[in-house]
This record gives C-alpha cells, structure tokens and sequence, in this order.
C-alpha cells in the first residue's frame, strides 16, 4: 500500500485503487470531518476501510462494520492493526459513538429506515451522523443493478426520512459534478457487460452488494491516468467544480451531516 497525497491509500497489488467518483466524494468528505473533533467513529459498509484509515490518521478512535468478506479482507489489510473491524455488530454498541459514518450504505438495505433507527441508537447523545448516498431517481442505471442498489434518492424524501428517524438535520450537499455526471454513461455500459456476463448471478443482489465497494477491475485500467499529471491535474480543476456546485443540485448523490439530539433538545 501506498499513500497518494490526491487520492488517499492505493493498493494495486492487491487490485484496489480508488475510482473517480470516490475521489470526488472523498474530497468533500475530508472538507466536512476537518471541523469536527476527533472521537470515537463507527464506520457502517466500510468497504475497503481507507476512509477508515484516514480518520484514524487524524486522531479519530475508530471501527469498521463490513459484511462482505471481500471487502473485508480489504479493509484489514489496509488497517492492519489499526482499526478493528468486524463482520456483525458488537452488543455493546448502543450509545457507544460520537460519529457514524455510511458512505454509499443506506441505498443497499432494503428496509433504509431501520438502518437508520439503529444507527441512531448507536450514536450517543449529541453524536453526528455522516451519510452519502446516490441521487436522484432518473440517474438510475445498470451500475445500480451492479451495485445491488434497492433506490436512489431524492432530496426532500432524504431529508424527510432521516428526520423521522430522530435526527437534526445540519449540513447536506450535492457532490459529483462534473465527472462523476460525464462518468454515468460509461460506467453503465460497462455494468450492463457485467451484468450480462454472470447471467442469473447477475440479479444476485446480496452478490452485488458484496463486491460493488470492492471491485475495481475496470478501474484498474483507468487508474493510470488519473495518476498521471494530467490526470490529477484535471481532478484538481474537478474538485474546484464540485465545491463551487455543492449546494447546487447538480451532482450524482447527496453528502449529509445530522446529529442525535441532547436528551434536553428535542428538535428535530
């Protein structure tokens, strides 16, 4: 593994390196956390665990939750001992994290507004919850199928649910524009050569949803250039972009930020 002052830990050699649209979602991310003061962090659907890494680099105490086993091995090879990260929930948990992040998660889980629930107990009082998700249900295409997507979401549904769970509402925005709107096509044309390469596996949703935080075989060939001085310079123009149209509804998903209120507060 190696840490890429653009794009965060690469493993080549282990067939992970992070696609354009989690670079754009990584960089408003990162601009979100470096505000917040560091302490205990739940990362739920942790994937290849860098975001994970990340945190930790700046003195989050952090753990992971990731069901696929792919993924998993991932994320603990680039944690190492780190960061824990485990397979199922620890009893323990409940009121145990001053944050919860699930970045890509709640799109994947058929009943959204229990994950939520849960993840709103997890959380202690006061205690922040960090969310993307992908946007807009005309965006839907075969990457979605790929992904083992159930939805996508629409803004004032979103802010809606997540408010009927319990939480305030404090920051959401749109991230993506303009690469990972030009990437859409593309990707979908090459999930739906996927999809019809695993035939009937490929309505497998719990398959998908398995290998979709993992699996960057196509990637793999692109990476290059976006490592490339062209390439990071034209994610650098990218990034400048997408700042500029955050609180524009342009982008492909939604990055939310909305705390568990103080026993004495009660808004919502």
């Amino acid at each position: 593994m190696h840490l890429h002052k653009l794009y965060g830990p690469v493993v080549p050699e282990h067939q992970w390196v992070p696609a354009p649209s989690f670079v754009m979602r990584r960089n408003r991310i990162l601009k979100l956390v470096a505000a917040l003061t560091p302490g205990e962090l739940l990362e739920v659907g942790c994937g290849s665990g860098t975001l994970l890494y990340e945190m930790a680099a700046r003195g989050f105490t952090c753990r992971g939750l990731e069901s696929s086993a792919t993924a998993l091995k991932t994320a603990s090879l680039i944690n190492a001992d780190r960061v824990a990260i485990s397979a199922t929930p620890d009893h323990d948990w409940q009121a145990a994290f001053d944050y919860l992040m699930a970045m890509e998660v709640l799109e994947h889980i058929e009943d959204d507004r229990a994950a939520l629930q849960q993840w709103y107990n997890w959380l202690k009082p006061g205690g922040r919850l960090l969310m993307s998700v992908p946007a807009h249900d005309r965006k839907w295409t075969d990457s979605d199928v790929w992904a083992g997507h159930y939805r996508r979401y629409e803004k004032s549904a979103l802010l809606d649910l997540v408010r009927e769970c319990g939480f305030t509402i404090e920051s959401i925005e749109s991230w993506g524009f303009p690469v990972s709107n030009l990437l859409l096509s593309w990707r979908s044309r090459l999930h739906r050569k996927s999809l019809a390469e695993r035939g009937e596996q490929g309505n497998d949703r719990s398959h998908n949803n398995a290998q979709s935080g993992v699996d960057r075989s196509a990637i793999m060939k692109l990476y290059p250039l976006m490592a490339s001085l062209p390439g990071q310079l034209a994610m650098r123009l990218a990034f400048g972009m997408q700042s500029m149209t955050a609180n524009r509804d342009w982008g492909v998903g939604y990055l939310l930020m909305a705390r568990k209120p103080e026993p004495d507060n009660k808004d919502t």
